[in-house]
């Protein structure tokens, strides 16, 4: 399962990006804050930007999204801001934690997810381990 792209080389070894600048770890990475959604499945969310859009995607849309990636202790693993490269993916092909917490959003909104290793990847060798957190905004809805 794609994490949240195809071009994922610093995620897919697991290892902090050390090939190009890293975007620090927002102040709250090792936890999520009181005022943050936390849904059943565990997953948290804050709404960093509201959007302008009032549609939210579903399971089956492709969506573009800007995002960076952060393990807890403040790595950052991943960024299509850092590469200035937005990533179009489908909505049901990224981890369960995306998947959930995109169909939150709206066109334009930026939100944080810190998502539970159940919800990421739930200790598969090589790959971030534990609650990862991200930083999205959702571009545009296909």
């Amino acid at each position: 399962m794609l994490l949240v792209c195809a071009s994922l080389a610093a995620c897919s070894s697991g290892s902090p990006s050390t090939k190009r600048n890293a975007i620090p770890a927002p102040a709250d990475v090792a936890a999520p804050p009181a005022g943050s959604l936390k849904t059943t499945s565990g997953l948290s969310t804050l709404v960093l930007k509201p959007g302008t859009g009032t549609r939210h995607p579903r399971r089956t849309d492709r969506v573009t999204v800007h995002y960076t990636g952060w393990t807890t202790d403040g790595q950052m693993f991943d960024s299509s801001v850092v590469d200035n490269q937005p990533a179009t993916f489908a909505v049901d092909r990224v981890i369960p934690g995306w998947t959930e917490g995109l169909q939150l959003m709206v066109e334009g909104e930026q939100r944080r997810f810190w998502i539970p290793g159940s919800l990421a990847y739930d200790n598969q060798p090589e790959k971030p381990q534990g609650m990862l957190v991200f930083d999205v905004e959702l571009i545009k809805i296909m």
